[in-house]
């Protein structure tokens, strides 16, 4: 297993990561990701450390806590052999400060995650989305403070415009306090919004990417061909799913570009999905999710081999979308302006 930096910082991650919002199950939205119980999330945590995936990422919110339960007791007397991450923002109850990213949220958030994991620290803190009801200062000196004290060992921001996170590295610059070093960001081949304006800044700033939905909710698995229609049970069917809708031809000539080079390769149309994204500008570690071992199994293969130059660059034109303004506008100034995950000129 392939070990990066995580953006400027000095710690290390693999470039595969484990996902655990299909730990447990609970309520409508997330029982139709998974409902992996302990002994199934036990044996995902065991392939995971054979295979050197040592970082388990979760969130309060995933099953209302119930994840981070069975997270905790899959990795029962082995905490010292892998690295946990988990975030907060979201609301978690009717109480009216249950939910965002004050000071008062976020240090119960803590303390009740470390109690539903079973440990007294968390290697990866993570603001799941951008609180603008709370000052900035308030969120970043909070999140310093469980830093200094041992709880938190590095800071993440997930779903952040690129205003949010530019605004609270140079608060924490100002008053030097510790820097998000991740963004937790939604990207796939189709989805590539990231690049346009998140990936200049995380290159400028040293922030790494932690990528969520890399397979796009399953719309990348390779279950889904042009003349197929969505098998019955998957999770964008049954309303799991997340991200704007795509254009059908858009989708399918992608996925024939895809299925070409999966037969060149001999990998799978999700290995190859995941193995491209592996090779882009700024990303530290792929989130990958699993419902079941053999899922897992699957996705442990992204790695361990490259793409070619030639097959990234045909995935790359037949995932490219048009872009909104500004940025449009600026990929005609490419000169001067260009766009780090795009081809030379």
């Amino acid at each position: 297993m392939e070990y990066r930096l995580l953006g400027g910082s000095g710690f290390r991650v693999p470039v595969l990561s484990l996902g655990t919002a299909t730990f447990g199950g609970g309520g409508d939205f997330f029982s139709k990701w998974g409902t992996s119980d302990l002994a199934e999330a036990t044996r995902m945590v065991d392939l995971c450390l054979d295979a050197g995936v040592t970082l388990f990422d979760t969130a309060d919110v995933y099953s209302t806590g119930l994840s981070e339960e069975i997270l905790g007791q899959a990795i029962q007397g082995r905490r010292d052999r892998l690295l946990l991450s988990t975030k907060s923002t979201f609301r978690m109850s009717d109480d009216p400060n249950d939910v965002g990213s004050s000071r008062f949220h976020i240090i119960r958030s803590v303390e009740a995650s470390l109690r539903r994991l079973g440990t007294d620290y968390v290697d990866i803190y993570t603001m799941h989305s951008f609180d603008a009801k709370t000052q900035v200062e308030e969120t970043l000196r909070a999140l310093d403070d469980l830093v200094s004290a041992g709880k938190v060992r590095y800071l993440a921001c997930s779903n952040f415009s690129g205003w949010h996170l530019m605004k609270s590295l140079a608060v924490s610059d100002r008053y030097g306090w510790s820097r998000y070093v991740a963004h937790q960001a939604y990207y796939s081949l189709v989805g590539r919004e990231y690049e346009w304006e998140l990936m200049p800044l995380a290159l400028d700033q040293k922030v790494g990417t932690l990528v969520w939905s890399p397979l796009a909710g399953g719309r990348l698995s390779g279950k889904f061909r042009r003349a197929n229609p969505m098998p019955e049970g998957t999770r964008i069917q049954q309303g799991g799913g997340e991200g704007p809708s795509l254009p059908a031809d858009w989708f399918y000539n992608l996925i024939d570009v895809l299925d070409a080079v999966a037969a060149e390769t001999g990998k799978s149309v999700a290995q190859v999905a995941l193995n491209w994204l592996l090779q882009r500008p700024t990303v530290a570690s792929v989130i990958i999710g699993a419902r079941n071992e053999e899922q897992l199994q699957q996705n442990l293969g992204a790695v361990g081999w490259n793409l070619s130059t030639e097959q990234v660059a045909r995935l790359d034109a037949a995932s490219e979308r048009e872009k909104t303004y500004p940025y449009w506008h600026q990929n005609g100034f490419h000169e001067r302006n260009p766009f780090p995950a795009a081809p030379p000129r």
